[in-house]
């Protein structure tokens, strides 16, 4: 693969003279910890449905993460080819990202809700190699649905299961087998070993372009973010992180894989969100800072609070994706005793805000944090001139964290030749630099943290036989922050319901979360003089109803 990171040239002179650029790797960063912490407990991952619990030490992951490097190598993996990985929060998931870096491959982290419609386009968009997928996840057969998939993707050479029985098993083809013993095993894990400015991570986020776009990153971009993250929240390497998000989210992999490597701290992995089993597993793995969206503080608070099971070690829950209620904040701060601190960021940069550790509380409900070092904001009008504080606009950000750049489509990285990225998002600044977002530009939904297509959906609506005209449009939801409203205009003589709906997007291997969960049918959609939808008036009517 061909990477064109243009975003990242321009911009290394001064990162580096400034400091945000460590020049440094995920592989020093391993290697410094084997040096100095063999013995330390590195991982653990739970898995829920089993009950299965794997430990490594930093030794034993290191170990792991070479003899998977070497086993890629043996399938034709190589510097910079791309390896997607569609698995929930284990063990395999973290050693395949650590081994990817050894030999200089990329890693494409593929959230586990993606159906074939999503994945074809990202495996033949990202030219991926090789695809690792569980044998099966939550009923679902992973294994058959890649296998499905391959015949048309020819880049794709392999196919490899977690859990399989096959001779294509991630542990008959990477984990078994003590590849690291073979006599070339060195040199293949020294030659090809990736700088600070190659690409690393290719994540895919939805926009408003009707196509997911990948993002790139690279060491200097992700821990030009970690470190100050890290730094503002006090982590050190005596924490224990706990990560139920998904890894395939920038949030989990950059701060529940990345991070505590890098800290030389501990990782706690949960594969699938149970509040119950989470505050067992806190308790029991001293678990003291986690990062998740608000639907995780909410469910968290509440178990606490009915079970009576405390959770004393969890210092700091870092929540993002969606606004925290302000009785929640007031909630979990009484029930967990944890300080909450609110954030905001991108795929494209990491966490851009975040309150301090001695902020007032009310800061995490009325704010969305300030930024870290090595980061800028500017909040302007529609010509772009910069508007006084209290004013909502256009949010730019200028980071050294910023990606460097959209694979293969240049044209969208919204960043201009001083640096300032285009977020899509609308915000106000206050006077002490706290910044609020109130509103998106792009047309993407956030449904508990999650962004749904909205541009994608509403295309696949427009195929339906009853349908004339439709838009998606979000309505608050006081659990996952938002939701995703239908709002339909049938073609004469049709009649159109919910149901209807969803079954039509299943038949299309729509993933269940981007899914409608309320439909309008309307007679006419509000619109401007040149036809173009106007979709704040439907949220609008949207709110007023759901409020009456």
């Amino acid at each position: 693969m061909d990477f064109d990171p243009v975003l990242i040239a321009p911009r290394r002179a001064t990162s580096r003279a400034q400091g945000f650029w460590p020049d440094r790797t995920i592989n020093d960063e391993l290697d410094a910890c084997l040096a100095a912490c063999p013995d330390k407990l590195a991982l653990t991952a739970l898995q829920a449905e089993s009950g299965a619990t794997t430990r490594f030490s930093y030794r034993e992951l290191a170990a792991m993460a070479d003899r998977v490097a070497v086993g890629l190598a043996r399938l034709g993996v190589g510097r910079n080819d791309v390896v997607a990985c569609q698995l929930p929060n284990w063990w395999q998931f973290t050693v395949t990202y650590l081994a990817c870096s050894r030999i200089g491959a990329v890693m494409n982290p593929l959230m586990h809700i993606f159906r074939e419609r999503e994945l074809s386009f990202m495996l033949k968009h990202g030219e991926a190699k090789l695809l690792i997928v569980p044998k099966s996840f939550r009923g679902f057969d992973f294994e058959a649905m890649a296998t499905a998939l391959q015949p048309e993707l020819p880049q794709l050479r392999q196919v490899v299961v977690v859990g399989g029985a096959g001779a294509d098993s991630f542990e008959a083809l990477l984990s078994g087998p003590a590849w690291e013993n073979e006599a070339d095993a060195r040199e293949i894990l020294t030659q090809h070993r990736p700088g600070p400015d190659d690409v690393t991570q290719l994540i895919y986020t939805s926009g408003t372009t009707g196509e997911p776009k990948g993002v790139m990153h690279t060491a200097n971009t992700t821990m030009a973010n970690i470190i100050p993250y890290a730094e503002r929240l006090r982590l050190g390497e005596a924490d224990r992180v706990l990560m139920a998000s998904p890894m395939a989210h920038q949030t989990g992999f950059m701060y529940g894989l990345m991070m505590p490597v890098m800290l030389r701290a501990s990782a706690v992995l949960l594969d699938i969100w149970e509040p119950r089993k989470a505050v067992e597993l806190i308790r029991a793995e001293g678990a003291s800072f986690t990062m998740a969206s608000t639907p995780f503080l909410n469910d968290l608070a509440k178990t606490v609070a009915e079970s009576g099971l405390t959770v004393p070690t969890l210092r700091t829950f870092l929540c993002a994706g969606a606004p925290i209620p302000g009785p929640l904040v007031e909630q979990a701060r009484q029930v967990l005793g944890t300080k909450i601190v609110s954030a905001w960021g991108m795929t494209e940069n990491g966490a851009v805000t975040l309150i301090e550790l001695d902020d007032p509380d009310e800061r995490a409900f009325t704010t969305d944090g300030h930024p870290l070092p090595g980061v800028e904001l500017k909040v302007v009008d529609a010509d772009g001139e910069a508007l006084p504080a209290g004013e909502a606009g256009r949010l730019l950000v200028r980071s050294v964290s910023n990606f460097g750049g959209y694979l293969k489509r240049p044209q969208w990285n919204g960043t201009d030749a001083d640096g300032w990225f285009d977020t899509g998002d609308l915000a106000r600044l206050d006077a002490q630099g706290y910044v609020r977002i109130t509103g998106r530009s792009k047309d993407v939904i956030i449904r508990g943290g999650e962004n749904i297509p909205v541009v994608e959906i509403e295309a696949l609506l427009y195929k339906h036989p009853a349908i004339a005209m439709a838009a998606i449009v979000a309505y608050p939801d006081e659990r996952l922050g938002e939701r995703a409203c239908a709002v339909v205009v049938p073609k004469p003589g049709q009649s159109i319901d919910l149901p209807a709906i969803v079954d039509f997007l299943k038949a299309q291997q729509v993933a269940m979360q981007y899914l409608p969960e309320r439909l309008v049918v309307r007679d006419a959609m509000p619109a401007t003089p040149s036809g173009k939808i106007q979709k704040f008036k439907l949220r609008e009517m949207l709110r007023d109803a759901l409020a009456a």
